[in-house]
């Protein structure tokens, strides 16, 4: 069933994560209650153009040059043509005005938390049967990604420019300090004492800070704790019971100590990165995709620690995929999947990678010369492929950019006016339901 509001919260909505149906050999794949059916592959070397739409920023442009190169080199009669279309928001407007108006490109990014609305819509081509078709080996991929770009049992997309959040933390520091990052949460407290240090009752030195800016780096808190943002109907919000309300309780104590520090509002993202390169926060969770940029501009050795877990431990996956329109010509589509599957292929993996300065997200590369040339340059990574299979999807709802700038609201107001979190997320959770209810 189409989603009421897709028109209206397609730029950034999200639907429930669905597993991929399996993939084995053939032309046509029958998934859930639809077939995709795709034409047998024939050689076709008659010119054609396809458009490539994109939100890759500047300094990742050599990198995608080079790569639409090398795919015209193998595919002479393929013309591609990227297109830029601003930030992720900017790009899925343009979306749906071209959607709108019959005139889409055969290939564009998508923002990860974005692709089920358009999927759901029928805005998305259904890979599933190139998939099979070409028997494209799925289980290299890290399957949290995998799932991130399907939905109602078809893969709509691949992983192209992924991050996950991740601990960044003073190493230099730790090692004086004769400490480790915690990897679970009963080493917090233990952590925060040994690191923080206050002064005459002020924190001059955080033991780690926490983004309030973006529930993209609180929702793995809730899950971790046991909690859960929606009840398995996805028709109630569970943010108010006991286990999903360990994260903030948690953080609120720790504020309360001076042990910690959040940044909410617009620049709390700059201000965290000076402290941290300031040496005021000992450790910082952020995107991987700027661990470049710590690395560039610390004065001290930089390391990497996944987030620390409790009842699990995961951490989710930001950026952007790559996916076919549904509404592109047919000989554009069979130029398009060859696209698709070049940029995400293994071989150019570690290359795309570097290049970018986002994941690689093929298992098969890390003990590849190249892969092992890669962590050798940037060891901070191993903590994240030491965890691959737990970089899963964000929680996906049509209605989750709205009610969950509910919860983050709730964030703020503790950040900011030291409120009780307890009874303002009690009243959010009122709000929250009031909006699933209507969704």
């Amino acid at each position: 069933m189409k989603s009421k509001k897709w028109l209206t919260t397609l730029a950034t909505s999200s639907l429930l994560l669905t597993a991929l149906t399996a993939c084995g050999s053939g032309g046509t794949e029958t998934t859930g209650e639809k077939t995709a059916e795709v034409p047998p592959a024939v050689e076709d070397n008659t010119p054609v153009t396809i458009q490539y739409w994109h939100s890759h920023a500047d300094v990742q442009m050599p990198a995608v040059n080079d790569m639409i190169a090398a795919f015209q080199k193998k595919y002479p009669n393929i013309t591609v043509e990227a297109v830029f279309q601003g930030a992720y928001a900017d790009l899925q407007k343009k979306l749906q005005a071209a959607i709108a108006a019959k005139d889409v490109p055969a290939v564009t990014n998508v923002e990860v938390s974005a692709l089920p609305s358009f999927a759901d819509s029928g805005a998305f081509a259904d890979l599933s049967g190139y998939i099979k078709r070409d028997k494209v080996d799925m289980n290299d991929f890290s399957q949290g990604m995998v799932q991130a770009y399907s939905y109602d049992k078809k893969q709509y997309g691949f992983p192209l420019i992924v991050s996950t959040s991740v601990m960044i933390y003073n190493k230099t520091m730790l090692d004086k300090l004769g400490v480790q990052p915690p990897q679970k949460w009963s080493e917090i407290e233990e952590f925060n004492k040994k690191v923080a240090v206050k002064e005459n009752g002020k924190t001059t030195r955080y033991a780690f800070s926490v983004p309030g800016w973006d529930t993209w780096y609180m929702d793995p808190w809730i899950s971790n704790g046991g909690g859960s943002i929606l009840n398995p109907e996805h028709t109630k919000t569970l943010l108010d019971q006991p286990d999903s309300m360990r994260w903030i309780q948690n953080f609120n104590k720790w504020l309360k100590d001076g042990s910690l520090h959040m940044g909410y509002g617009k620049g709390a993202s700059d201000t965290m990165r000076q402290m941290f390169l300031d040496e005021k926060v000992a450790m910082v969770q952020h995107t991987s995709a700027v661990l470049k940029t710590y690395l560039q501009n610390a004065k001290f050795e930089v390391g990497v620690s996944f987030i620390p877990g409790d009842k699990e431990r995961k951490s989710h996956i930001g950026g952007a995929g790559i996916v076919m329109m549904e509404g592109a010509q047919a000989k554009q589509k069979e130029a398009a999947w060859k696209f698709i599957k070049f940029m995400t292929d293994a071989e150019h993996n570690i290359k795309w990678a570097e290049g970018t300065g986002y994941l690689p997200t093929h298992k098969s590369v890390l003990n590849t010369d190249e892969g092992k040339q890669y962590f050798a340059k940037l060891p901070q990574y191993k903590a994240v492929f030491d965890n691959f299979d737990n970089v899963v999807g964000r929680p996906q709802h049509p209605a989750y950019p709205e009610f969950s700038k509910k919860y983050m609201e709730v964030v703020g107001k503790m950040i900011l006016e030291n409120a009780d979190p307890e009874p303002t997320m009690k009243e959010a959770v009122k709000e929250i339901n009031t909006i699933l209810s209507e969704s």
